[in-house]
């Protein structure tokens, strides 16, 4: 019984180099992509931590708010102050953006800290 299906899997083997001239994608997922895709949220900008921790900003409402994307969670801060321009919070969470410069906090704990916003 066995020597049938050995002759059956060669004859199958060498149907299907015979149509090596056939392209046939089985690929479901669309066409490859020769160039990655930026990780970089849309519209966010992005910021290198000390620890090569990375740290994502997407500015809401004119400034009034700051969305911040990290890898394990998201959050919305909201402007705090008229005169702390740069500041967010929301429910003990800081984030501090001075310049180029930004830093996260929690409570009084710092999360991220030294974070430079990448050059484009």
């Amino acid at each position: 019984m066995k020597l049938p299906a050995a002759i059956f899997a060669i004859t199958c083997v060498l149907a299907l180099q015979a149509c090596g001239g056939v392209n046939v994608n089985l690929w479901p997922f669309g066409e490859e992509r020769s160039t990655e895709r930026s990780r970089v949220p849309a519209n966010a900008t992005a910021y290198q931590c000390d620890g090569d921790r990375k740290l994502y900003v997407r500015m809401l409402e004119n400034g009034a708010a700051a969305w911040v994307i990290l890898p394990e969670r998201e959050i919305r801060l909201e402007k705090t102050g008229a005169a702390a321009a740069t500041n967010y919070a929301y429910r003990g969470t800081l984030l501090e953006i001075k310049g180029d410069e930004a830093a996260l906090l929690e409570g009084s704990k710092p999360v991220l800290t030294g974070c430079k916003a990448a050059k484009s």
